[in-house]
């Protein structure tokens, strides 16, 4: 007599995974390398603001972190290129763009936390940018060093 089996759900292939997270983290990383490449890109620009123009950003009295403007824009502009460089990295699937996009956003966080009387909205923005890329990159559920499903 034939022996009866139950169906079995189909298992997902080597690499990937049907959970609704997993496949939440792996879009958020990709999206996460977008928001790397727009926040070097906006970093670009405004370290280029900095350098170009010295009275373009309002000088602050008595702050802690006081630094000539144009100094303010070079650290933004050589910030903006790595970025640039990272988040295509990301784009590729790079296992060392995934770390060292998490070490730069954090650096971004505190770059920007200093940045943040200069140009308060500005820099919020860049924090909230660098928070989620850290967030995406920490949490993709696929192994190190492939592809996002």
């Amino acid at each position: 007599m034939a022996q009866q089996t139950t169906p079995q759900s189909p298992r997902p292939a080597p690499g990937r995974s049907y959970d609704s997270k997993s496949a939440w983290a792996a879009g958020g990383t990709m999206f996460a390398a977008v928001l790397l490449l727009v926040d070097g890109i906006l970093g670009v620009i405004k370290g280029i603001a900095g350098i170009a123009k010295d009275d373009v950003y309002a000088r602050q009295g008595a702050y802690v972190f006081k630094f000539d403007v144009a100094a303010w824009g070079w650290i933004h502009l050589l910030l903006g290129i790595v970025l640039i460089v990272v988040g295509a990295g990301l784009l590729k699937g790079s296992l060392w763009a995934r770390t060292t996009g998490v070490v730069l956003a954090a650096f971004s966080v505190i770059i920007n936390f200093m940045w943040l009387p200069y140009t308060p909205i500005w820099a919020i923005v860049s924090i909230a940018i660098a928070v989620f890329v850290i967030w995406a990159l920490c949490n993709d559920g696929t192994r190190a060093g492939t592809r996002p499903a």
